[in-house]
């Protein structure tokens, strides 16, 4: 399990990296949310943050940020098909890190691969 969600994790900043959308929607259940690190903007559905995205991943390459999520350590529920993985981010872009922090990610397994449910941000 901790291993599937890594490398979920790595297949997520990989798509981010390279702006592609068609890698992210597996990832993500079609009811996940998303609070924003910031002003905790609320995203609300697979919709809404493939859309949130699509509008980052629209940016002149050098005013684009490149999220980067740092997994440092996953949890498994003993009851639930659930893991809570934690860790560290950053914003980076061709200036260096615009912003950085912390996030938690509720994951479930749904068959044979795990999707993101929630995920909140802390910029710090």
């Amino acid at each position: 399990m901790d291993l599937a969600i890594r490398m979920a994790r790595a297949a997520f900043n990989r798509a981010l990296e390279q702006g592609d959308l068609a890698a992210i929607t597996p990832l993500l259940a079609h009811n996940v949310t998303l609070v924003t690190g910031t002003d905790s903007a609320l995203l609300n559905g697979r919709k809404a943050q493939l859309l949130a995205w699509k509008r980052e991943f629209s940016a002149p390459a050098a005013q684009r940020n490149t999220y980067i999520r740092k997994t440092q350590s996953v949890m498994a529920s003993t009851t639930e098909p659930l893991a809570m993985e934690y860790g560290a981010w950053e914003g980076v872009a061709q200036a260096g890190i615009t912003a950085q922090g912390a996030y938690s990610a509720k994951w479930r397994r749904m068959g044979e691969s795990w999707v993101i449910e929630a995920e909140i941000f802390v910029t710090l």
